[in-house]
């Protein structure tokens, strides 16, 4: 989808489990918050841990539930658990899958040389978004930038950048890639699962200096 040479890019933090670190991102300028309830991430919570963290999200700061392959009773839970939140699978989901919830959700994709990622998207296009992120073993993101040659021009979805992003790198990314939104977690980390205060501020600005700098060249 092409964006207007002013488009705000958006910036969704990951993989939070502590208090102090759901507020510091939202001071930072996230516009989204993600829980990971996939029980091999070190940065899991359940639904109860992801549902007292949501709540101490400011209006229009959105709590995303990262899900893995997640049984029906997991679904459910989550779901009773944070009821106003986007759901974003990375795993085996199948477009019925996806649907089934009928609830707003980002599909994951993992970008490798000779994956078709715009058939990919057009297999899941009730997606709100896709959400590109590195080929890694296993499942859930294992921060590693890929090669942003590989991304189309356009996709039908809005495109969120993931993958081995970091305070250093996302200017380039934004630039670079024009994605909707990018999405960090290990690059703003002192430690797994652990958030930093300040690459968490300096990564939003980061952001906001390259969206300056579009704006600026259109």
């Amino acid at each position: 989808m092409p964006l207007s040479p002013e488009h705000r890019t958006r910036i969704k933090i990951c993989g939070l489990t502590r208090e102090a670190d759901v507020d510091a991102a939202v001071e930072a300028g996230a516009d989204a918050i993600g829980f990971v309830l996939y029980e091999k991430s070190p940065r899991y919570v359940d639904s109860d841990r992801a549902a007292a963290l949501a709540k101490r999200l400011p209006p229009f700061v959105t709590p995303v539930l990262l899900l893995v392959n997640a049984s029906t009773e997991l679904l459910s839970r989550a779901l009773d658990a944070v009821p106003n939140a986007l759901l974003q699978f990375h795993g085996d989901e199948t477009p019925s899958q996806c649907e089934a919830l009928e609830r707003p959700y980002i599909r994951a994709a993992r970008m490798a040389p000779g994956f078709d990622l715009l058939d990919f998207a057009l297999s899941f296009s009730t997606a709100q978004a896709m959400l590109v992120d590195a080929h890694v073993e296993g499942y859930g993101g294992g921060g590693q930038v890929f090669d942003w040659s590989l991304l189309p021009k356009q996709l039908p979805r809005p495109m969120i950048l993931s993958g081995g992003l970091h305070p250093g790198n996302v200017r380039d990314g934004v630039i670079g890639v024009r994605p909707w939104a990018v999405d960090v977690s290990s690059g703003v980390e002192s430690a797994k699962g652990i958030k930093d205060a300040v690459l968490m501020r300096q990564f939003c600005q980061a952001v906001r200096a390259a969206d300056r700098q579009c704006a600026e060249a259109a």
